[in-house]
């Protein structure tokens, strides 16, 4: 698995450089511009491009980045281009709700592509409060799929998807003692919320235990300590891939020889690079098909895409890429004169969307049959096995 990103500068600075372009007025009127006009439709995108998740950040708006430069750089547009603005939040909530509120006063047409639960959780609320539609976040809360959020659009599962996912591959295994390791955070506690309700779900024992960690800190040893004790037969981790590995590590050490089982958001990429050779024997949910798998459509189109890059294929990238490609169908399927309200209800209709040998189903409830979760091992030189 060898790990090559686009590189941090490189996306930076060509954020920084779309940012400054002209903008089109007001979000409240840019959807609708003068008939015959050539559109830019605009998205406010803000990611962790430095910080504890900047690994994911990167690799998410990078294959965001890379579908619109094709889109835009096909010689028969459809009569508009988009305009990605991207911003770096540091994996800050409080900069994350700021910079959301600066892209919308900016003539941002919509939010996109988001990173973290907390960010996400965050805004939402602003979306809501300004009209604007939320599409794509990365990792938020099951929360945002309630009906009151009618305006937030998700292309990922939830992570009760997931997490029932893994409980039912623990049952079939029949590892009953299962424990839940969360970083201390928005994103852990929806994990580890996630994972009770898919226990009860299904009808199984509660969970052992549980502990939380620092958000991506290998300061893990209190939690090892606790978990140890409780001799689970499977830990399924809701963290980042610094503490994932550093928990993983610490806790064979003491003759742990049970099933580690990771929540998508933990980056397969940067966890490999953080466990190496330890890596081996891992779970890693997935809920995009693998940026190997040449065969599926979106992945050819995407794997054509990269060999014109500085990019590595990765499971993150590809999934940016994916949640672009849905935003410009549901734009496409609106029309070019279409107003935020009929965006919304075409996003809305997207229940069963194949985007390439891929479904999407942009309303889901919180249990979505159409759209499949893969469930990957990790070998110690890196491969994936399903």
């Amino acid at each position: 698995m060898t790990h090559r990103t686009i590189s941090r500068r490189a996306l930076i600075t060509s954020s920084a450089a779309s940012v400054g372009l002209a903008a089109l007025g007001a979000s409240t009127t840019a959807w609708s511009q003068a008939k015959g006009a050539a559109r830019k439709i605009i998205l406010g995108q803000s990611v962790p491009l430095t910080g504890v998740a900047s690994e994911i950040g990167i690799a998410f708006a990078g294959g965001a980045k890379l579908y619109m430069d094709s889109f835009n750089g096909r010689k028969n547009n459809p009569g508009y281009t988009f305009e990605l603005r991207q911003v770096d939040d540091g994996y800050s909530p409080a900069k994350a709700s700021e910079n959301a509120k600066k892209l919308l006063a900016d003539g941002a047409d919509l939010l996109f592509g988001f990173v973290g639960t907390a960010s996400s959780d965050a805004v939402a609320a602003i979306a809501q409060k300004e009209g604007a539609i939320f599409f794509a976040p990365f990792a938020a809360s099951d929360t945002l799929r309630d009906a009151a959020h009618a305006s937030v659009f998700h292309v990922r599962p939830s992570m009760f998807d997931e997490a029932f996912k893994m409980v039912r591959h623990c049952a079939t295994l029949g590892q009953s003692r299962i424990a839940v390791v969360a970083e201390d955070d928005a994103m852990g506690r929806a994990g580890l919320d996630a994972v009770q309700k898919a226990l009860a779900d299904q009808k199984l024992p509660p969970l052992v235990g549980s502990a939380f960690v620092p958000v991506n800190s290998d300061k893990v040893d209190a939690a090892v300590a606790a978990i140890a004790k409780l001799q689970p037969q499977a830990i399924i981790q809701a963290s980042l891939f610094n503490s994932t590995a550093a928990f993983i590590r610490k806790l064979r050490k003491t003759g742990y020889g049970g099933a580690f089982l990771n929540f998508s958001v933990v980056g397969i990429d940067p966890l490999f690079t953080a466990l190496g050779k330890e890596i081996g024997g891992v779970v890693v949910s997935q809920v995009v098909p693998s940026p190997k798998s040449s065969a599926t459509p979106i992945v050819k189109e995407y794997l054509a895409a990269i060999d014109t890059s500085d990019q590595t294929p990765s499971y993150e990238s590809l999934e940016g890429f994916i949640a672009a490609k849905t935003l410009a169908e549901a734009v496409r399927r609106a029309g070019k004169g279409a107003d935020r309200a009929t965006m919304q209800r075409t996003m809305a209709s997207m229940t069963d969307f194949d985007i390439g040998g891929f479904r999407i189903n942009l309303r889901p409830g919180l249990r979505d049959s159409i759209r499949a979760i893969d469930l990957v091992t990790i070998t110690p030189d890196g491969k994936v096995v399903r």
